[in-house]
């Protein structure tokens, strides 16, 4: 009987992304600071930096005119949304070579299965120089650099790719508690500061105070994922690369305006814009929200809202529109601040299970109609073919202003499978035919 090999998960973060996008784009840029932003005026906001510029104390969030003061001689770019996009496109077309199966997780972020890559692929090499022809791939074909860290869980793979920055680091299933002693339980993705706070409480600062603990102390304070978090810490947590996705919860938004904007109706126009983006991933994904929410953050970082719960669930922009303008007078009564940052969410979701027409009865059905036809026009003739009134009123104000897209919208792990491979499959419900595919990989490298 042969072995069941470990369990390995690959993680591959693309390192500084924006900025290193922008390189790959000018080659005259490579070696100087550079940082992507802008804004009117050139007061907006650094989205991103690269190493170089990092050195300087350039940061994300950081203004434009302090980055500038900082290094002199650093290069600000405009962000070219779309070129990231292909660029992330590419990368992830090269990732999928190297493993039957494969998660993206983020425009530039995925997890790889390596599992029984020992048995097929790499008979004559290592993990280490399997992971670095990879990343020189990526390099050499996209021009993007990115680290990688490879562990028995995604968990693992995250913070050893956090630690090979840039690089690559492997964690042995035999070294994992070693890896971790000494490392704040704070990097674990899922701790937040309620959980990183009570865990200090009990003197668990570290992976390696953690694993000192009771796990029947862990589990009566946090159950399971206490229990998971003791395994973990301790080097016994193993974890294949999920493969369910369960129902969205949430469809949600976080703006940071090109600056501060001290202008409250082209605020509104951004998250009116922002809204019909959102709505249009509700139409995409055939689901309905019953709840939204509004979240404005001002220059202090001071913060208003308003909450709105409709009667029935909903999936029309004119619907969303029209409750998301009294939700912004509501919150900004009396308000004279600057608005830095525009959050939106739509949660309570639901399935949608109609269909409507043009020739529907009421207005409610006609608009309907309108936003599906509206989609499918996008989706046959590619995005901002047909546009609602505030994302045309925010075009016209970014050209008036030489102003960038506030943000580079994330791109959903469906919609991202359905750029890679041809449909709108989940790619995590991809499940490889086990060794035919492993072979076929390995053929693919090795002949």
């Amino acid at each position: 009987m042969i072995p069941r090999s470990p369990t390995r998960i690959l993680h591959v973060d693309g390192d500084t992304f924006f900025a290193s996008c922008e390189v790959a784009l000018d080659a005259t840029l490579s070696g100087r600071p550079v940082w992507v932003g802008g804004g009117r005026n050139g007061s907006g906001i650094v989205i991103a930096a690269n190493r170089e510029a990092k050195r300087f104390g350039i940061a994300t969030g950081m203004a434009c005119y302090e980055a500038k003061r900082a290094c002199p001689h650093g290069v600000l770019t405009r962000p070219q949304y779309d070129e990231y996009r292909r660029l992330s496109q590419a990368m992830f077309r090269i990732l999928e070579e190297y493993t039957p199966t494969m998660a993206p997780m983020s425009i530039d972020e995925g997890f790889l299965d390596l599992t029984s890559m020992d048995r097929y692929v790499w008979r004559h090499t290592t993990a280490a120089d399997y992971v670095s022809g990879l990343r020189e791939r990526i390099r050499s074909e996209v021009g993007v650099p990115v680290s990688a860290g490879l562990g028995s869980s995604p968990w693992m793979a995250k913070l050893a790719t956090s630690a090979a920055k840039p690089g690559f680091v492997e964690v042995p299933p035999d070294g994992e508690a070693e890896f971790l002693r000494d490392r704040p339980v704070g990097e674990l993705c899922g701790v937040g500061r309620r959980r990183e706070r009570s865990l200090a409480a009990l003197g668990a600062r570290t992976f390696g105070d953690v694993a000192r603990l009771s796990s029947t102390l862990l589990k009566q304070r946090f159950g399971i994922w206490g229990q998971q978090l003791w395994l973990f810490a301790n080097g016994r947590w193993s974890e294949p690369l999920v493969l369910e996705v369960k129902d969205r919860t949430t469809i949600s938004s976080s703006t940071t305006l090109p600056r501060d904007e001290p202008d409250y109706g082209a605020a509104l126009i951004f998250a009116l814009s922002e809204m019909s983006r959102l709505v249009g991933q509700l139409r995409r994904e055939r689901i309905q929200a019953r709840e939204m929410s509004l979240g404005i953050r001002f220059a202090d970082f001071t913060e208003t809202g308003a909450r709105h719960r409709f009667v029935h669930p909903q999936c029309r922009n004119s619907v969303f529109n029209t409750a998301l303008d009294v939700m912004f007078d509501e919150a900004m009564a009396g308000a004279w601040k600057p608005v830095r940052q525009i959050r939106l969410c739509l949660w309570n979701l639901k399935r949608l299970d109609t269909q409507p027409t043009l020739w529907g009865g009421t207005d409610a059905e006609r608009w309907g109609a309108v936003d599906e036809a509206m989609e499918r026009l996008e989706g046959a003739y590619g995005r901002g073919t047909v546009m609602t009134g505030a994302q045309l009123a925010l075009r016209r104000l970014d050209v008036a202003h030489e102003n960038p897209k506030a943000k580079c919208p994330f791109v959903p792990a469906r919609e991202m499978a359905k750029n890679l491979w041809g449909d709108d499959r989940d790619p995590m419900r991809r499940k490889a035919d086990g060794e035919r595919q492993l072979e076929k990989v390995a053929a693919h490298h090795y002949g």
